[in-house]
């Protein structure tokens, strides 16, 4: 959420930082329902003043036996108790048609955001690992994996289109690598685990800039509840209407949940193999920080979550998003992209995304400063350490062999009671 005062001080910048999205000046139609409001907010307060003035002028011209005075005031009061449940509702109107309209308009880029429409502009920072060499031609996944406990047909059989259903060692090792992931990030991260509802309320979807722009692309329960799409409505959330003590700041916690996503909006993407589905897990990242610590509280979370890639020597790109292809959100995206010889390509495992203030403003989350009387609002960034599917396709890929098999990465054996590789039963 936008805050109403910036854009009164400061509409030439809100509308540039809009322009760097691609999107139209705001600032004008933002401006004039909020001088409307004012205006009507003056009304009402005058109102109340003068029906408080009359009501008290009343007794005084009792006292002074002014009977014509006392009912011409009487009258004011009752005409001023008239118009103010009117003012009230036009006051409310304006209200929410403002709220609705900044809540619909997405985070402004941070100034080192590179420019760009889509991501193709998107900049590479880094790459880390060497992808293997193969002495024959990798698979995908999707071919891989149904001999080793990949079973889409099952899946699309029960479900439908875009769910799978994993048996087996390949079920083990999706455990596996979900554990794995929680115990690195708590262990080593620092992270504080936390096991969370699945099933949560309009307010929280909406204070995490689910609601209302994206509300196509979750799926809800006929009881008006929402399944996340990621654990970072139910983390974030955590700290919703809530004062923090500045001692209590940096909160940093985890969480592997199912996720669900209906996939509106990316019909068509990756609809074979395990790559989208509407239900998968993920171990996410969220951290709760005071402004000034926001920064590099992202360059730490992203990387959390490129040790683990490193862990399981799976070669990997970090990327920073441009401002076309940011999510809502964010001030600021770092992707990561894991390689997968059987695609060829790098494909996205990882976002880590620092919010600034845009989610706490919609949450009203803040944390009162040592020392301090005031309040400020806290700064929000979530990312994934990592999504498990992904990395399960990212690991039969880059550890397949010729004869069909997949060996266990290393870090993973323990948690696989020392199998050190799938094979076709």
């Amino acid at each position: 959420m936008h805050d109403i005062k910036f854009i009164r001080e400061n509409p030439a910048a809100f509308d540039a930082a809009l322009a760097r999205r691609g999107l139209e000046p705001q600032s004008a139609t933002l401006l004039a329902l909020d001088a409307d409001r004012r205006a009507v907010a003056t009304q009402m307060q005058e109102a109340q003043n003068r029906r408080n003035e009359a009501s008290k002028l009343i007794g005084a011209a009792i006292g002074r036996g002014n009977k014509d005075e006392a009912e011409r005031l009487k009258a004011e009061v009752a005409a001023l108790k008239d118009t103010l449940p009117a003012l009230e509702a036009q006051d409310r109107d304006l209200l929410a048609r403002l709220t609705d309209t900044l809540a619909r308009i997405p985070n402004l880029p941070a100034a080192d955001v590179p420019d760009g429409t889509d991501e193709a502009d998107n900049v590479e920072l880094l790459r880390w690992g060497t992808p293997r060499s193969f002495d024959f031609i990798p698979l995908e996944h999707a071919d891989l994996g149904p001999a080793l406990g990949m079973d889409f047909e099952t899946g699309a059989a029960i479900s439908g289109a875009r769910f799978t259903f994993l048996r087996g060692a390949m079920a083990r090792l999706h455990r596996a690598i979900g554990q794995f992931m929680l115990d690195t990030n708590t262990l080593q991260g620092g992270y504080s685990e936390c096991n969370t509802p699945v099933l949560v309320r309009d307010e929280a979807m909406y204070g995490t800039d689910k609601l209302p722009k994206f509300a196509e692309d979750s799926f809800r329960t006929t009881d008006g509840r929402w399944l996340i799409p990621t654990s970072e409505v139910s983390l974030t959330s955590s700290v919703i209407d809530r004062i923090l003590e500045d001692a209590a700041l940096p909160m940093r916690m985890t969480a592997l949940t199912l996720c669900f996503r209906s996939e509106a909006g990316a019909a068509g993407k990756d609809t074979r193999g395990f790559i989208r589905q509407h239900q998968f897990e993920k171990c996410e990242l969220v951290s709760i920080v005071r402004p000034e610590e926001s920064e590099a509280e992202h360059e730490r979370m992203t990387g959390c979550a490129e040790a683990i890639l490193r862990a399981l020597e799976l070669p990997y790109r970090k990327i920073a998003l441009c401002t076309g292809d940011m999510g809502f959100g964010a001030r600021k995206t770092y992707d990561l992209e894991v390689w997968l010889p059987g695609q060829n390509a790098y494909r996205e495992i990882s976002s880590c995304s620092n919010c600034g203030d845009f989610q706490a403003r919609r949450m009203n989350a803040r944390y009162r400063p040592e020392g301090q009387k005031g309040t400020q609002f806290v700064h929000t960034l979530n990312g994934s350490g990592l999504a498990v599917g992904r990395t399960l396709v990212a690991v039969l890929e880059n550890y397949q062999q010729a004869d069909g098999s997949v060996t266990v990465p290393a870090a993973l054996r323990p948690y696989m009671g020392g199998l050190e590789a799938l094979a076709a039963a």
